[in-house]
């Protein structure tokens, strides 16, 4: 039963990782963008749940829409202002000028907010509820539920709508998606704000359950990454799964080897699975 707990714990975290991690494999996919300040973008829409719950009292039902509109928004603007200009130039513009970002989104938040932790209560969308044995907390619960499907949603989205052929076409051949007739700089800057977007409703999500600091993004960076890695860059699937795969090695190492360690156990795991399989789980040679 134990063992069981700890699976379920697992996965309803990891689906959260591969929400936000499918923001970052979206616009690789689109754009061969390294997005250095994904994490930062969780840690702002963290704050605007805390804020949003603060300041106006809603709960999330309002302030996880409200994040994720925020940061789709702000995904946009940094496409449109940033992104599309260093496209032209040389990965290391790119890997800069994102790198760049992140610091300024970060020391942006401790002058606004100052370094100091803030959290949500506990205990705001319910408290525990037992089923067989198995004890789910509600805040995970939520954010593990909505996360899945909104991952899932957005593969759906990707592979069965007309807007997502668009946004495939533009990945695969951008000169040839013109000449048939599709733009690619608002299909890349609706790619950057869906990214976003994902990271806005991961950072809502996550507030429930996690203290909110404007160093909180260095974490989340580095998660997305290998999470991206582990399930190959462009692929949304892959994510969810490299994602909650992360979740639950989390959860069982942190259980049997003390929770100093289980970042360790998940990073050694991704180092061999690169070197098996570089491309990741479902990613292309």
């Amino acid at each position: 039963m134990i063992l069981l707990q700890l699976a379920v714990d697992g996965l309803l975290l990891g689906a959260v990782y591969a929400l936000f991690s499918s923001g970052l494999t979206l616009i690789w996919g689109m754009m061969n963008v390294v997005n250095f300040a994904h994490g930062d973008f969780v840690m702002l829409a963290m704050y605007v749940a805390f804020f949003a719950f603060t300041l106006l009292k809603v709960g999330p039902v309002f302030f996880v829409p409200l994040a994720a509109v925020t940061l789709f928004v702000l995904g946009v603007i940094v496409y449109l202002g940033l992104v599309r200009h260093v496209m032209r130039g040389p990965m290391l513009a790119q890997i800069l000028s994102t790198f760049g970002l992140a610091l300024f989104l970060r020391y942006s938040a401790l002058w606004a907010f100052s370094a100091n932790f803030v959290s949500l209560p506990d205990g705001l969308v319910g408290g525990n509820y037992d089923l067989g044995g198995i004890r789910l907390s509600a805040s995970h619960l939520l954010a593990g539920a909505t996360a899945l499907v909104l991952t899932l949603g957005m593969h759906l989205m990707l592979t069965r709508t007309d807007l997502g052929s668009r946004m495939l076409a533009v990945s695969e051949d951008r000169v040839a998606a013109a000449l048939i007739g599709i733009r690619a700089d608002p299909m890349q800057a609706l790619a950057w704000g869906l990214g976003a977007g994902a990271t806005g409703v991961a950072g809502g999500l996550i507030a429930l359950f996690f203290y909110v600091s404007p160093e909180v993004g260095n974490s989340f960076t580095l998660l997305a990454f290998v999470t991206v890695a582990l399930g190959g860059f462009g692929s949304v699937p892959g994510a969810l799964i490299a994602g909650l795969a992360i979740g639950v090695i989390e959860s069982f190492s942190a259980y049997w080897l003390g929770p100093a360690t289980k970042d360790v156990v998940v990073f050694a795991l991704f180092v061999v699975l690169l070197w098996v399989r570089p491309q990741g789980l479902l990613g292309r040679a």
